[in-house]
């Protein structure tokens, strides 16, 4: 593609377009953002010698025709699914995914460190990150162009792909502005990024240093104020960028020519190029409902029409959108919060209810948390609804602004446990760990739907200390829900089934699988016993206590890594002295690795936490007895001699 013409190159970001196109339609993924960068995506593989030229995607939504123009063509049909390609950049991929992404706002971080790593290395490649508008609206963003404006670095370019779906303070569409796309203002950034503009506006600069200081001063800001009048620039520029923009992402006559004068620049300092497109652009079910066509599953390319199938029971995040909207009805202190994930989150649904007690802080994770501190502090009720995986990036402000304080912050985390499609980067695997080791958290895990309903109202009530619900993502197992939740007794699980020698003790929606593991033990004459903890903490001593001492064998069960529950459940076990006379016990955890993108149950299967395995490991511990040596022996044959699902 280095060869061909600028009509060419258009020719080619068309059929990448249409390709891209056709391709998600057979698989499901990500589809409006690759479709508003594709130009962009063709302009950069052109001017920039990639991947020895470093490009790094912001969050990875829009890499689809990237992976599609570097050699994984043919594997674009494997995309989110098990063994195939990510939906997003992956270093274990390909050359040209230099970093890893899946949250948003690091490219920027992470190209800094490129840069600096390039220069104490002597080398001369360029560094490039994309960053999407919704991204500009987190605070890593502006940490890392802060840095790179005082490292002066050079060779370091952002490109800023501005689809007008956020708000930004620099004058775009989005903003209230007026549209900056159209000839002028392509003319103008042509000759903002040519050398000879840069020549003469530093030798410009040069003369005034020998006027007098007032008159110096007043040169800086006539050239600061025009460059702001015209471009909206400012705010970069006093970030030690020289910005270039806004430019038309589609036009690629104006894109390469302004990209290569980049490229040559002499003049040191990183750079900001400000690109506009359309989200969805060439597909026209996508560019009418940019929202639903962000992340699509199947659809017929012709129509548009996704092949969603029919729901059986109401989503986890449905059922919370529901009960909390039942609970504000009654307490005008309910408040929502989220960060960039109101669909994502259900905070939409309320937002339809009570528009003025939601806020979406944009992508924000750290202010979400600390803005719902202050609520917290005015004796409001925040529930503050981030995804498991993303909560961790507020991680800091939960302990010092909200736990420290006791201020009683309602966490939601949805998506806990493992996620499916969108894989590691997105599991929610560590939120019982990271939560459960703070003083005064409740930490609630409903097993089905009703649970959850209590666990909303049993949040609303909690009002001397942070909380938080845990869910996974996915639908509900189709239980009748009841009109209004109930207050939980804090801290108190229930025995579910009743059983003698051998109890498993589930926290969240792993019961079901307990359950029916119970029910395949039943074959080899064992009675098990089912609990469900509901609360990771504080833990319901007295029903561990029972489930020590009248059983033989005791099974914990969760869908986080190592130091969550269970590890919890152990050491009260061991400060007990429950362990002390021969009680066997067996944490059963997400294992101590990532898991990798596929079906939710494919998942949950390669990390040994369904029904055969839970029914393995119960075979495999009774075993050490001649009963439980025959049972084992029996089940062992089942499974062609092999006994699966132990976990190491």
């Amino acid at each position: 593609m280095k060869h061909l013409s600028i009509s060419q190159l258009q020719q080619l970001a068309n059929e990448l377009r249409t390709d891209t196109i056709w391709q998600v339609s057979k698989t499901g993924g990500h589809l409006g953002a690759g479709l508003g960068v594709t130009e962009l995506t063709v302009a950069m593989h052109y001017v920039f010698d990639t991947p020895h030229d470093r490009l790094i995607w912001d969050v990875g939504h829009q890499c689809y025709p990237h992976k599609i123009l570097t050699g994984r063509r043919d594997r674009m049909r494997t995309i989110r699914q098990g063994g195939g390609l990510s939906g997003f950049t992956n270093r274990f991929e390909s050359a040209y995914d230099p970093f890893g992404a899946g949250h948003a706002c690091t490219s920027v971080s992470a190209a800094v460190g490129m840069a600096v790593a390039r220069d104490l290395a002597g080398h001369n490649n360029h560094v490039i990150a994309v960053v999407g508008d919704g991204a500009m609206t987190g605070g890593m963003i502006y940490e890392a162009m802060n840095n790179a404006g005082y490292l002066d670095l050079d060779k370091l370019i952002v490109v800023l792909n501005d689809n007008g779906q956020v708000s930004l303070p620099t004058g775009t569409p989005m903003a209230g502005g007026a549209a900056p796309v159209g000839a002028l203002a392509s003319s103008l950034s042509r000759i903002l990024a040519s050398s000879p503009f840069e020549d003469v506006r530093n030798a410009a600069k040069e003369a005034a240093k020998l006027l007098p200081k007032p008159l110096q001063e007043a040169a800086a800001k006539a050239d600061e104020y025009a460059r702001g009048i015209f471009t909206g620039g400012t705010l970069f520029e006093e970030l030690g960028f020289y910005y270039v923009g806004p430019v038309d992402g589609h036009d690629m006559a104006t894109l390469v020519p302004i990209m290569e004068s980049l490229r040559d620049r002499k003049s040191k300092g990183p750079v900001m190029l400000h690109v506009v497109t359309e989200k969805g652009r060439g597909y026209r079910p996508a560019e009418l409902a940019p929202d639903k066509y962000h992340g699509v599953v199947r659809f017929d390319v012709r129509t548009g029409k996704q092949e969603k199938p029919k729901e059986q029971a109401p989503s986890y995040t449905k059922i919370f959108a529901e009960a909390l909207i039942k609970e504000a009805e009654e307490d005008g202190r309910i408040v929502a919060i989220t960060a960039a994930m109101p669909g994502g989150t259900g905070t939409d649904l309320f937002a339809k209810k009570f528009p003025e007690r939601c806020f979406d802080v944009g992508i924000a994770e750290q202010h979400a948390v600390t803005f719902a501190g202050g609520m917290a502090a005015e004796g409001f009720k925040p529930f503050c609804a981030i995804y498991s995986t993303f909560l961790q990036r507020g991680y800091d402000q939960v302990v010092h602004d909200v736990a420290l304080q006791n201020l009683p912050v309602r966490f939601i985390m949805d998506r806990a446990g493992l996620v499916g499609a969108d894989g590691a980067t997105h599991s929610g695997a560590y939120d019982l760990t990271y939560l459960g080791s703070l003083p005064n958290m409740v930490i609630m895990a409903p097993a089905d739907e009703v649970e959850l309903y209590h666990m909303i109202a049993t949040a609303a009530a909690i009002n001397d200390r942070p909380s938080a619900v845990r869910f996974p993502r996915g639908n509900g197992i189709g239980l009748e829900l009841p009109t209004k939740g109930k207050v939980l007794p804090i801290g108190k699980g229930r025995i579910v089934r009743k059983g003698e020698k051998v109890a498993i003790l589930s926290l969240g929606t792993r019961l079901a699988e307990s359950l029916n593991a119970a029910d395949s033990l039943k074959e080899f004459g064992l009675n098990v016993t089912v609990a469900d903890a509901r609360f990771a903490k504080p833990l319901d001593h007295d029903l561990i206590r029972q489930l020590a001492r009248e059983h033989e064998v005791l099974i914990t069960i969760e869908e986080n890594a190592i130091g969550g529950f269970s590890s919890h459940v152990l050491h009260f076990l061991a400060l007990e002295g429950l362990l002390d006379n021969g009680l066997k016990v067996r944490p059963m955890v997400i294992p101590d690795r990532f898991i990798e993108h596929n079906k939710p149950e494919i998942q949950y299967d390669e990390a040994g936490l369904n029904a055969a395995h839970i029914s393995a490991t119960v075979l495999a511990m009774v075993g050490e007895n001649p009963h439980g040596k025959a049972l084992l022996q029996t089940w062992s044959s089942s499974l062609g001699g092999v006994l699966v699902g132990q976990q190491s």
